[in-house]
């Protein structure tokens, strides 16, 4: 089959749902609830938005005319994620999609019956919220955005950038991101094949960054890591700019660091995650069961690197590292 006849028969999927049996054959509009980890003001939310109805609307569902979107923001804060995850379970959708793990916490709690879509979450197996990848089980499925065993690549590539580094901080808020316990333990276990120890490096506010990055530089040797968290995330620029005047060589979960000033960075692309999201969404819509979609893993993890951010802080870049790189900021 073609492309464009797939995609036409999944359109015609969802409008044969969308037709009701009323009186006069009005359309049923099918109702989705997202939480959202990030507030409403961040920077990509747009992006976010954008790639989510574009797969929607792909594959038949559109906005206003057979699909209703009810977004709430958490700005990566637990007691409004919670609220407003009981708010979008009252709404009685048809289906939920939590983007960020914290998003998912709050959702996996507060309903097992109404079917969950996640994407950007960490290790759904060994947080409980899916029994397995392969057959989720339960209302919940979706798309994971790293393994414990990232933590031996960002180790890897701190070593090739800065190879005098010993010690490593892993910086997150515990609050947020509790789940970076087990890249903790991951990094920490891969450590010596890099002839490096690694530490948990606890923040909860702007001047814990500070004190923590000064704290870092005064030991010598050291570099920094920053895993998957939406408190890092939302001060990607106030992270990577402290970094950078310490000449702190860092590796960071996500591109946006980069962008913002930041060493090195080795993940996934959120907006892309978003959109396999909504394919998802679109699967449960017609008729799948959440429980036995299998959750899925990256397909391909992005390379970013800021040589005006190495040259600063006096580091080369390897060019073997260099080539494999999926972008370089001048």
């Amino acid at each position: 089959m073609r492309r464009r006849e797939f995609v036409l028969s999944l359109g015609g999927s969802a409008m044969a749902w969308a037709c009701g049996n009323g009186a006069h054959g009005q359309e049923r509009i099918a109702r989705v609830g997202i939480l959202m980890v990030v507030a409403e003001t961040d920077p990509d939310a747009a992006r976010y938005m954008q790639s989510l109805e574009g797969q929607l609307e792909a594959t038949g569902w559109k906005k206003g005319r057979n699909l209703e979107l009810n977004y709430r923001w958490g700005a990566s804060n637990p007691e409004q994620l919670s609220r407003f995850a009981n708010e979008l379970v009252q709404a009685a959708p048809n289906v939920l999609l939590a983007f960020g793990t914290p998003s998912l916490a709050a959702l996996h709690k507060a309903t097992t019956t109404i079917p969950i879509v996640f994407a950007a979450v960490s290790d759904p197996v060994a947080q409980g919220f899916v029994t397995s990848l392969a057959r989720p089980g339960g209302n919940v499925t979706g798309f994971s955005n790293f393994e414990p065993t990232i933590g031996s690549k960002w180790l890897q590539l701190l070593k090739e950038v800065a190879p005098a580094v010993s010690e490593v901080g892993i910086m997150f808020n515990p609050r947020t991101s509790p789940y970076n316990a087990l890249w903790v333990q991951s990094i920490e276990r891969a450590g010596p094949d890099f002839g490096m120890t690694a530490h948990h490096v606890s923040i909860e506010n702007d001047e814990d960054v500070r004190a923590s990055i000064a704290t870092l530089v005064g030991k010598g040797g050291t570099g920094l890591i920053v895993p998957s968290d939406p408190f890092t995330f939302e001060r990607a620029g106030l992270i990577a700019s402290l970094a950078n005047v310490s000449k702190l060589p860092a590796i960071y979960a996500f591109s946006r660091f980069v962008h913002e000033g930041g060493l090195v960075s080795y993940g996934i692309d959120l907006v892309e995650q978003m959109g396999k999201g909504g394919g998802y969404v679109d699967r449960v819509l017609r008729g799948d069961k959440a429980g036995e979609l299998p959750v899925q893993g990256p397909t391909r993890y992005t390379l970013a690197i800021n040589l005006k951010t190495a040259r600063a802080i006096g580091l080369t870049i390897p060019p073997k590292l260099l080539f494999t790189a999926d972008e370089a900021i001048e």
